[in-house]
């Protein structure tokens, strides 16, 4: 599944696990992303989509 919104391109962030100790390990933050039909123009077509962008009403989902 693509890892990244086709609408405004909202991708994983890196960072670090950090343990009591102290101790660092690399950890990703994925984006909340749903495969959906939208509606483009007078069509409809497949698209990968945060949920951010969902709820701002940046897309239009076909029925």
């Amino acid at each position: 599944m693509a890892r990244k919104c086709d609408i405004c391109g909202k991708g994983p962030l890196v960072g670090n696990n950090v343990s009591h100790a102290h101790n660092l390990t690399k950890r990703r933050w994925m984006p909340n992303i749903k495969k959906m039909r939208i509606q483009q123009g007078a069509g409809t077509r497949h698209a990968y989509v945060c949920t951010k962008c969902l709820r701002a009403g940046k897309v239009v989902k076909a029925l």
